[in-house]
């Protein structure tokens, strides 16, 4: 699954989501895990694979704005704890 989102917290929560299962216990994901790797599109392991000229027009000026390496990380941090890559 790939994310976008504007945050750390709401990336986290997306992530957790599909991963574990709803964390807010509100959701039809409640208790389910999905299992599904999740990756932030900034991510270097993402971004590499989108040809430049299409990440330049699309992306690159969410990274001047956004807290890329706190959201990366927190992703990266519920796909560990979901034993996924």
């Amino acid at each position: 699954m790939l994310l976008g989102s504007p945050d750390a917290a709401s990336a986290e929560l997306y992530a957790e989501t599909v991963t574990l299962g709803d964390p807010t216990y509100a959701g039809a994901l409640t208790g389910v895990a999905l299992k599904l790797p999740v990756y932030y599109i900034a991510d270097p392991l993402v971004r590499d694979q989108i040809p430049p000229a299409v990440y330049e027009e699309h992306v690159s000026l969410m990274e001047l704005a956004l807290p890329i390496a706190d959201i990366i990380e927190r992703v990266r941090a519920v796909r560990e704890r979901a034993g996924l890559p």
